[in-house]
């Protein structure tokens, strides 16, 4: 077999060094900044951003069973606030899609993913 007339070390970017695409391509598919990066920050609102008042709700939930949606919604509704205080703010999204971005072309690169694909609870 031949090589093809374009040289570039990954000139097809579906392909990358493991067939993977290209680790250094920063362009973003629609499910990536519709699905993927608000998956990111969400998670990381809630994990890093808003853990006391996750926390806060969770403990109401554990406590209250089944009235939890009647006796939780102080609890919840300051939760929900730090959360969409977050998911408003600009450079919290620069700052997820630029680590999304370092992930992506990590697994490129590897084949091996950063954060394991995991369950929402």
């Amino acid at each position: 077999m031949t090589e093809s007339a374009n040289t570039s070390k990954y000139a097809d970017t579906t392909k990358g060094p493991l067939g993977l695409g290209d680790p250094n391509d920063t362009s973003l598919r629609k499910v990536e900044l519709n699905v993927k990066i608000p998956q990111k920050m969400r998670d990381k609102a809630r994990t890093e951003k808003c853990v006391e008042l996750v926390k806060a709700f969770e403990e109401c939930v554990r406590n209250n069973k089944f009235l939890f949606f009647m006796n939780c919604r102080a609890e919840n509704k300051l939760m929900q606030e730090c959360q969409g205080k977050w998911w408003n703010d600009e450079e919290f999204r620069k700052e997820c899609t630029k680590e999304y971005l370092e992930e992506r072309a990590e697994y490129r690169r590897t084949g091996i993913t950063v954060i394991p694909n995991k369950l929402h609870r």
